[in-house]
């Protein structure tokens, strides 16, 4: 009954606005001492789960995408995905599609990548015509692409929490995240097939593409250099997630002061404080969440869960499903970095048990997660595009579900009930053992 009310005392203050560090500190204070759980046994223990060389990764990751996000490397990018797909009918939709992916992959955060894939589509897409409710709903809904796509400070917290291989927890998302990006398009372009307001660029020769391709393909050099340092450097074995997050910042800062030139005093040092501040409520409920998953194990939370969802259905399917709901509802109440440390604790036992393999099960919360964060009525990524895009969100709604509908639930479903979409790249990179 007390872990119960521990869980409620999580989701109410959340959606009663309170901070959410505060909220994970409030359920482990109760149960301390609702159940007379001595602090010098939890507090230990918790400070030596935090002493881990791979949570360096994560604010060296979130410098990354501060770093690159200031230092003006999405206009390249945009400008490099454009020569391929952007003469169609609906193609700059595309455009941004696989501009938040590649974005995605250097910045490891959804936030970062709607931030300035949006702040440079959403003009190119008025000038255009493409229907800005359209326009703000398909880019907020590729965003978590950036969750996906490796390398991914989501799936760092997953494999720590989890006691996973990083890298096979970033291999495990890249074949959900394809698809996604691949149905994404295609709605798209299908959504857009019949709109007379859209513009579509004139064709151009084989000659002109090829030289406009070279110019771009060098202009977006530096920025395409960094995903194949940091995963090159991990897959090889060259490199720790750490070591490779820390040259990512190291390459980074010359990249976006002396190259891009979008980097200055300035948005440096604001770049450093936002990374301190978030670290630092990262790492505030890092510690609060590993008393309360030690709690979780000696409350047997876990069993309890699977005990109930067994008695609803014994089908692993159906109680899959179940689980799916739960953690999209979570993933629509509070940001990606607070669900994944609230659910991966509670979930993997659960999931364990079930016979799913942990990697694959990294893909299914990532992928839930993200659909969480787009999912009307609160849709925290849905809301922070309206504003980037200075948009009403009622015009988002309708093209946002179609979205939601045909691109994020396809997903899902797929990397819930095909284990190889997640699986087959990190068995073929680190051998047959998932």
């Amino acid at each position: 009954m007390a872990i119960s009310i521990a869980l409620i005392l999580i989701i109410v203050t959340l959606l009663l606005g309170l901070p959410v560090p505060f909220c994970f500190m409030l359920s482990t204070l109760f149960m301390v001492v609702s159940h007379s759980y001595d602090p010098s046994f939890l507090l230990p223990y918790s400070f030596s789960q935090m002493s881990s060389l791979v949570l360096l990764a994560i604010p060296l990751f979130i410098m990354v995408g501060g770093l690159m996000d200031r230092g003006g490397i999405g206009s390249s990018l945009v400008k490099l995905v454009e020569v391929f797909v952007g003469r169609i009918k609906g193609g700059l939709g595309v455009v941004a599609v696989v501009s938040c992916a590649v974005f995605g992959s250097i910045s490891g955060s959804c936030a970062a990548t709607l931030s300035c894939i949006g702040s440079i589509m959403f003009p190119r897409l008025r000038e255009n015509g493409y229907p800005m409710g359209h326009s703000a709903a398909l880019v907020s809904c590729a965003a978590p692409l950036g969750l996906l796509i490796p390398p991914s400070s989501q799936m760092i917290l997953y494999a720590w929490v989890g006691q996973q291989s990083v890298l096979a927890c970033f291999l495990a998302t890249v074949g959900p995240g394809l698809l996604l990006m691949v149905l994404l398009s295609i709605i798209n372009l299908v959504l857009l097939k019949d709109d007379p307001n859209v513009y579509v660029s004139p064709p151009i020769t084989r000659v002109e593409k090829r030289k406009m391709l070279w110019n771009r393909s060098g202009k977006a050099l530096p920025a395409l250099i960094m995903p194949v340092i940091v995963l090159g450097g991990i897959y090889g074995g060259i490199m720790t997630p750490t070591e490779a997050a820390a040259v990512a910042v190291l390459y980074s800062v010359p990249v976006g002061f002396l190259i891009y030139k979008g980097l200055n005093k300035e948005n440096f040092l604001e770049v450093v404080i936002e990374t301190a501040t978030t670290t630092g409520v990262v790492m505030l409920m890092m510690f609060c969440i590993m008393m309360l998953s030690r709690i979780y194990v000696q409350e047997r939370l876990p069993s309890m869960i699977i005990d109930l969802l067994t008695s609803i259905s014994s089908n692993k399917y159906v109680i899959m499903l179940m689980i799916n709901l739960f953690m999209i509802i979570i993933g629509m109440i509070m940001d990606d970095v607070s669900a994944m440390l609230l659910c991966t604790p509670i979930l993997l036992p659960v999931v364990t048990k079930l016979g799913i393999s942990p990697i694959h099960f990294a893909a299914i919360i990532g992928v839930n997660l993200g659909l969480g964060n787009v999912t009307p009525p609160t849709a925290p990524t849905l809301y922070f595009g309206g504003r980037i895009a200075n948009t009403p969100v009622s015009q988002m709604l309708r093209p946002a579900m179609i979205f939601i509908l045909f691109a994020w639930l396809p997903t899902l479903v797929a990397v819930t009930y095909i284990p190889e979409l997640s699986l087959w790249l990190p068995r073929l990179v680190l051998g047959g053992r998932f």
